[in-house]
């Protein structure tokens, strides 16, 4: 049995989401996991891997994110480790990989932390969700690419089959 801790963070809920579907698929393979908000996060030294998974808003992950990585860098450097990002532009397929999705490359140029494990996912458009000001940039930025600017839209994104395989992976690793 290997401890495992999911540290999310979410702004609208869709990675804490993703954070605990992979917790209770991991639970289930008979691991110990723990599911934390960056901004509370146990002991690392505790668990023998450590996963984060975290938002994009605005076009960036938030601050916390990389102050986080900076503080733990050398902790998280010797665990077995992963990473994944959420974010509406993950929903088309040239944009769902590592390599291909322009918030996690821009993610790796700004840290040296190298998880072992990477993956993207599609986010939630709820635009009944979201405050004024976050609805109207966000349609905005539908509406440059191509995606659904109707303000009573509530689409998930989310691939769980893709969640799921990253489960595993984490799981083997």
């Amino acid at each position: 049995m290997k401890r495992i801790l999911i540290i999310y963070s979410s702004v609208h809920g869709q990675t804490q989401k993703i954070a605990t579907k992979l917790a209770q698929q991991l639970t289930a393979l008979d691991n110990d996991v723990v599911t934390a908000d960056i901004k509370a996060v146990p002991a690392l030294a505790e668990f023998d891997k450590i996963i984060i998974g975290a938002s994009i808003r605005h076009g960036k992950h938030n601050p916390s994110l990389y102050e986080f990585i900076e503080k733990h860098q050398a902790v998280l450097t010797d665990k077995v480790s992963g990473f994944f990002s959420v974010s509406l532009v993950a929903r088309k397929p040239e944009k769902n990989t590592p390599e291909t999705n322009p918030y996690m490359q821009a993610f790796l140029s700004k840290t040296t932390w190298r998880p072992q494990l990477l993956r993207v996912f599609g986010g939630n458009l709820n635009y009944q969700g979201y405050n004024a000001l976050d609805r109207n940039i966000i349609r905005f930025i539908m509406w440059l690419t191509k995606g659904p600017t109707d303000p009573v839209t509530n689409v998930e994104y989310t691939d769980w089959q893709k969640v799921a395989d990253f489960g595993e992976q984490i799981h083997r690793a």
